[in-house]
């Protein structure tokens, strides 16, 4: 078994975890400074958002310099630094590598543009005008078309997020071998690894339209392996939001040579409707039970899940499935148990653990994600009321992640004594990892616990996954079996009272975890309290 199939990782996203210098950016030492506290919590590797050198465009996924640190951030002694002190606290550092494209400012593009005959020509991807517009149809992700207009060249070059962010042309075999150059950069450093950004998209092919899941991606990445991390002790997770169970083996079966495991997105897609993450819905919870335990089954012993509800990219779970109000911290306990005990390796987005919220935002103009902004300014072309855009921006917008970590009371919550590159939630002073570790009841406790019975108990770690009550519509449970051991996990998912009945529980049974402090179950019915959940140990 892997290291990494026993680990839980922590998630930081540089900018917003905590300022050492005062200038309203978190950065590098300030992370140094907070890595007793992760030790407390008990992760086995950090997942870092990247802090190479960017124009930040993207809030540094657009990448300028793969070599370098970005002097927000720090300085690459500092980034030598942070791999020590986390590796003397057994903690790993994975790094976010972003290869699907690079910052238009990065120095091969800046050669590419001088010319159709530059070296770096064909290390981004080019077209001539079709009847003097773009090549075809292809969508930004950020809105707007795929294609941007070069008028020293007359051509047209491909980029699926942002202008400033040109796609690379994974067919130049040139290219690829200077990527993997970078990646022996960072690997001969010490790190743990790698979080592969939008990994899914390196092998397309944009004149027929195939952006994910390219008839050469799995070629690419057999490749990357053989000459980058395969020769090293490391993990790697790649975001695919194109991924479905039948090729998630291909990615990260164990016998495949590619990754440790893949980012699926499927989960994430339910409170929308198929047009745009921004036409939002109500949650289905039947839907999330089936997506999830598809998943658990299909994976099975072939190939390995990453858990996660939260990311910089999404909404935080508490305030987007949960109660953020009367029922903040019995629903952030829920949502916590739920994913811990699955099959897979369990991802915590920096103040998950304590419980952090959504923050609402009562005009565009406080908005700082580039993802929000370009579509609010689209969609009030179209006609769209800018209530309703803030709403669909509140709801699930990426700043929602992205504000300050909340690490005490005072100002800034402690983040920052200068102001803050991105406004602090208000609830900071009741919100904080200060208040959080003063009490011993708390979400960040209950994560602690999670994170060592995970390192403790095989039936979490190798145990089949059954799912309970399927057609349930508040209620989430199921079982973890591995060999005469059996876990029952339990969760009502809602504001109201739910009685279930429960499978055959011993009277030896044991509760291992309840965030209602449940002691017994003294009957095969069983009345759950609004958002109460708990895990028993059937004996």
């Amino acid at each position: 078994m892997k290291w990494w199939q026993k680990a839980v990782v922590y998630q930081i996203y540089p900018r917003s975890f905590q300022d050492s210098n005062g200038d309203g950016i978190g950065d590098i030492r300030g992370i140094i400074e907070r890595l007793d506290y992760l030790e407390k919590l008990g992760i086995n590797a950090i997942w870092l958002s990247p802090v190479y050198q960017s124009p930040n465009d993207d809030n540094g996924y657009d990448i300028s310099d793969y070599e370098a640190i970005h002097p927000e951030f720090g300085t690459m002694e500092d980034m030598n630094e942070l791999i020590a002190e986390a590796q003397k606290r057994s903690i790993r550092i994975v790094m976010d590598l972003v290869v699907n494209h690079t910052s238009d400012e990065h120095h091969w593009f800046q050669e590419a543009k001088k010319g159709k005959d530059s070296p770096y020509r064909d290390y981004y991807i080019w077209r001539d005008p079709v009847k003097g517009k773009e090549p075809n149809d292809l969508k930004s992700t950020f809105s707007g078309s795929a294609w941007a207009y070069d008028k020293t060249s007359d051509q047209y070059y491909l980029h699926l997020f942002s202008e400033k962010q040109p796609d690379l042309n994974w067919e130049n075999e040139k290219m690829r071998q200077d990527i993997y150059n970078v990646m022996n950069f960072w690997l001969e450093k010490g790190i743990g690894g790698f979080r592969m950004d939008v990994i899914d998209l390196i092998g397309k092919k944009p004149d027929e339209k195939i952006t994910g899941n390219g008839p050469r991606l799995h070629e690419f990445l057999q490749e990357m392996n053989r000459k980058t991390f395969g020769h090293y002790d490391v993990m790697t997770v790649g975001e695919t939001w194109s991924a479905t169970p039948e090729n998630a083996e291909l990615y990260s079966g164990s016998d495949r040579g590619e990754l440790s495991m893949i980012f699926q997105f499927e989960h994430i897609a339910l409170d929308q409707e198929p047009i745009s993450k921004w036409a939002l819905k109500d949650l289905d919870l039947v839907e999330l039970k089936q997506v999830l335990s598809k998943w658990q089954i299909a994976l099975g012993e072939t190939a390995w899940n990453s858990l996660f509800w939260n990311n910089h990219d999404t909404p935080r779970i508490v305030s987007r499935w949960g109660n953020d109000q009367a029922f903040r911290v019995e629903s952030a306990k829920c949502f916590a148990v739920l994913l811990h005990l699955m099959k897979g390796t369990p991802y915590i987005y920096q103040g998950e653990e304590i419980g952090m919220t959504n923050r609402p935002v009562g005009n565009i103009s406080e908005v700082n994600d580039i993802e929000s902004i370009n579509m609010y300014k689209e969609e009030m072309e179209n006609g769209k009321t800018a209530e309703a855009l803030l709403n669909a921006i509140n709801y699930k917008g990426r700043d929602n992640a992205r504000t300050p970590m909340q690490w005490n009371d005072q100002e800034n919550g402690g983040f920052s004594t200068g102001e803050p590159w991105l406004a602090v939630n208000p609830n900071f002073t009741e919100i904080n990892v200060e208040q959080t570790l003063a009490d011993e009841q708390s979400v960040f406790y209950l994560y602690k616990d999670l994170i060592q019975y995970r390192k403790e108990n095989e039936t979490v770690v190798r145990g089949s996954y059954n799912l309970l009550l399927p057609d349930h519509q508040s209620v989430f449970a199921y079982e973890r079996v591995y060999t005469d051991n059996k876990l029952l996990v339990i969760a009502n998912l809602s504001t109201e009272e739910n009685t279930v009945e429960l499978p055959e529980i011993s009277k030896e049974s044991t509760i291992q975890f309840s965030n209602y402090d449940r002691q017994v179950l003294d009957a095969k019915k069983c009345t759950l309290a609004p958002y109460e959940c708990f895990v028993v140990d059937v004996k």
